[in-house]
């Protein structure tokens, strides 16, 4: 295989975060610390949840998945941005772009499921309670979860081999900091309108729908918690559901601009900030989010650290 520089002629050139800031290596030792921080706080959320028994419930197992889900999403693409910046070697393999987009679509695409039903679940817990524990049976769980991850698979899988078909002109630089599939289209040298009109309906499954289902939930949500008369039910299932709401407005907003519209309306540098936000911080502070504002949570780290003490 003919070679130039060290760099295979299939190879993709990943330029990486902001190649023209001149505090790049600050931005990418900034991203390296969030990172550390969403594996460690994604990590703890989800062995509490497995190792309390308090938490064996619909609510924290789809809670663990998310976890799960952000765990494996940030790593799809943060180490290889940070080995790049620190050995200089900018390159990706053309399989190694491939695998890494179908994984961020996945990811990505099981995300926006799973937060839609997870908001199914609190719709359940707080205007059905008496059948709670019924309805949201862990095979019904599992189901759930089988589903989310999936329906993201199968997406990501069309998806990826579809946008991995077009041929690419001249140099093959990706304006960004991984594989992502706007950034891929860009470089095409064939017409991809048509496939982007097939990216914005997929969008409208895959976010939109989503959006509109959980601002539905939501809306239920918030008229039973009106003709609530307890303050301390009304308050616990407010803190609940204003917690998952932070985390679809933090993870879809971005994702909307990006995925759904035109790629000529918004500069590389806009793709990357607003990827920044569903790639790396959105996976940092929904663990944050949910334990911190959680007091069953911060309840099953205080016995697990007491369990845990060693005696003096």
């Amino acid at each position: 295989m003919a070679r130039s520089n060290g760099t295979s002629t299939t190879d993709f050139i990943l330029l990486g975060l902001f190649p023209e800031c001149p505090y790049a290596s600050l931005l990418v030792y900034l991203i390296l610390l969030l990172y550390l921080i969403a594996l460690i706080a994604n990590c703890v959320l989800i062995i509490l949840i497995w190792v309390d028994s308090r938490l064996h419930t619909p609510m924290y197992f789809l809670l663990s998945q998310l976890s799960l889900i952000d765990l494996l999403y940030i790593s799809s693409s943060v180490p290889k941005m940070v080995i790049n910046y620190s050995s200089g070697e900018r390159t990706i393999s053309r399989v190694g772009c491939g695998a890494q987009m179908f994984f961020c679509l996945t990811l990505g695409g099981a995300e926006c499921l799973l937060l839609t039903l997870m908001s199914y679940d609190r719709v359940v817990a707080v205007c059905n309670p008496l059948r709670y524990t019924v309805i949201m049976n862990p095979k019904v769980c599992l189901l759930l979860s089988a589903a989310s991850w999936t329906g993201g698979a199968l997406n990501s899988l069309i998806q990826t081999v579809y946008t991995m078909h077009f041929p690419v002109c001249g140099l093959k630089e990706i304006n960004h900091f991984f594989c992502e599939m706007p950034a891929l289209l860009k470089l095409s040298c064939e017409d991809t309108s048509d496939y982007e009109v097939v990216v914005f309906v997929v969008s409208i499954a895959f976010i939109l729908t989503p959006l509109g289902l959980i601002v539905t939930s939501y809306a239920r949500i918030f008229l039973a918690v009106l003709r609530m008369s307890s303050p301390e039910g009304r308050n616990k299932a407010l803190a609940t559901c204003s917690s998952h709401l932070t985390v679809v407005s933090l993870y879809l907003g971005p994702a909307i601009v990006v995925y759904m519209t035109p790629g000529s309306a918004h500069s590389p540098e806009l793709d990357q900030g607003l990827s920044v936000f569903y790639t790396v911080l959105t996976p940092m502070l929904n663990p944050l989010i949910y334990s911190l504002r959680n007091k069953e949570v911060l309840g099953a780290l205080r016995r697990v650290l007491a369990r845990n003490q060693i005696p003096k």
